[in-house]
């Protein structure tokens, strides 16, 4: 069995999403290969992205419409006029928006797709590899394009407001409505071919020059999604799409009045039946596209908590046992090469630590959680036990380090100061970044925010909020010499 412990080292975490471009978002494009060329040059060896499935309401991605699907908005549309399917003043003659540090999702819904369209027009879907591609990928793509296109006819509504034969997956229904609109159904397959193509290049050249990717996996699919419209059995879901219980976590570091998800619930008991073959072929998938798999919530895994969907709060909830190591099991037989990353990260569950040390996934600490007070804050790196872990300055569910202590009384920050042997905030993004790259957690991720030593403006999300998250983007925002310089002493003094 391949070793499952990450080759100490440093990394970066920012999403594509968040690169420069001309185009409204960041891309597979010229701006991602640079990017792993800063990497390089900063000696970092892994390269963080958040979730790159396609986005639905809210523009998260942790809500996406397919668990095995790209995000189209990805695709890099001077790629594809390299390639003659567009020209420049097609892509021109849209508005991508003038802000080059937001992210503008309802602009990128009205055109970035039409754009996507006079490209597929172009493209030839005969030809073998496409054909290949879609067949190789034939157990998801096949639900992903008769679901999208059912969903942009009937103006991207949920599918449970779809008519009630398609609602129900009535394959007879479902093939003689999609057999009206071929086109349609090509063309979301086409997307997916272009984003896996671009997406092969990028992660080759990256490991080529020494860079791993790590690719963030939510734990739970979207209610609104191929996945669960094309076999809800999987899923505690009413054949009607109603929800009974819906994820969630109770009150912990990350909310303090918990928060309530919406995901539904898997279906465990089927799963297990079914040899958690849903799950194989999902790991099997990111597998396939990253070095290494953060599983988001690794703690639903052993025990998952349970919320009304008519509910009054996430105190509503109740914990339930999870598959715990047969899941595990089941999925490790796909996962060759690529290791795993366990987010453990929320309520204590009884179990998970001991189910972590048995499986030799790495699990991860936050040090924005570190500074509560409590000299035995596991947070803390003194308190670090094994080297088997990931350490964050923070995540992009937490504010930018400048903006965490930006309020903070001097009162409040002695303990900091103290345990840094630093005197002022501004001393504290830095000497964070050094406190992570000096513990002895074999891999250190660092936002991409917090170092540019952005406030929270620059802030990713804001856990159990809609409409100002998953908007930040580098701009022109560039590292001086100096920073960079900084960077790649750390790397080597702490051995990275």
């Amino acid at each position: 069995m391949e070793a499952k412990e990450l080759t100490r080292g440093a990394g970066i975490l920012m999403a594509i999403t968040s690169l420069p471009s001309s185009y409204g978002i960041g891309t597979l494009g010229d701006a991602a290969f640079r990017f792993v060329d800063l990497l390089v040059d900063l000696k970092q060896r892994y390269w963080q992205v958040l979730p790159i499935g396609p986005t639905s309401y809210g523009d998260s991605p942790y809500q996406s419409l397919s668990s095995f699907a790209g995000n189209p908005y990805l695709i890099d549309l001077d790629r594809l006029m390299r390639e003659g399917l567009l020209t420049q003043g097609e892509i021109r003659g849209f508005n991508w928006g003038s802000d080059e540090r937001d992210i503008d999702y309802a602009n990128l819904f009205e055109n970035r797709f039409q754009v996507l369209k006079l490209a597929f027009e172009r493209f030839d879907t005969e030809q073998t590899a496409f054909r290949r591609f879609v067949e190789r990928n034939s157990f998801w793509i096949e639900d992903y394009a008769q679901f999208m296109t059912i969903k942009t006819e009937l103006g991207n509504r949920e599918w449970t407001t779809w008519p009630d034969e398609l609602k129900m997956h009535d394959e007879k229904a479902v093939t003689s409505y999609c057999e009206k609109f071929e086109g349609q159904t090509d063309f979301w397959k086409f997307t997916q071919y272009k984003f896996y193509e671009q997406w092969d290049e990028l992660r080759q050249y990256a490991n080529a020059r020494g860079v791993q990717l790590i690719g963030d996996i939510p734990l739970y699919a979207a209610l609104d999604s191929a996945d669960v419209w094309a076999c809800r059995e999987r899923f505690q879901v009413e054949a009607d799409g109603t929800l009974k219980n819906v994820a969630g976590s109770p009150p912990d570091s990350f909310a303090e009045e918990g928060q309530v998800w919406g995901n539904p619930l898997y279906n465990w008991d089927y799963m297990e039946k079914h040899g958690f073959e849903w799950w194989k072929n999902r790991m099997r998938a990111n597998a396939g596209l990253y070095d290494v798999i953060r599983i988001d919530h690794f703690l639903g895994i052993v025990k998952y908590y349970s919320i009304p969907a008519k509910h009054d709060g996430a105190n509503s909830g109740k914990w339930n046992k999870g598959p715990g190591k047969k899941l595990i099991d089941a999925v490790e037989t796909e996962l060759g090469s690529c290791k795993v990353i366990a987010e453990n990260i929320g309520t204590p569950i009884p179990g998970a630590k001991k189910l972590l040390g048995r499986v030799g996934w790495p699990g991860i600490k936050i040090l924005m959680f570190a500074f509560d007070g409590d000299t035995a804050n596991e947070h803390l790196p003194h308190n670090y036990t094994e080297t088997n872990q990931v350490v964050y300055a923070g995540t992009h569910d937490n504010e930018t380090i400048v903006g965490h202590f930006r309020d903070k009384t001097e009162y409040e920050l002695a303990y900091l100061y103290e345990y840094m042997n630093i005197n002022s905030k501004e001393e504290i993004p830095d000497a964070f970044i050094r406190l992570a790259y000096s513990s002895i957690a074999d891999v250190v991720i660092v936002q991409m925010q917090d170092i540019l030593r952005l406030g929270n403006e620059a802030r990713m999300n804001q856990p159990s909020t809609v409409g100002h998250n998953w908007k930040w983007r580098l701009g022109t925002d560039t590292l001086s010499e100096e920073r960079r310089a900084w960077i790649r002493t750390l790397a080597t003094v702490y051995r990275r």
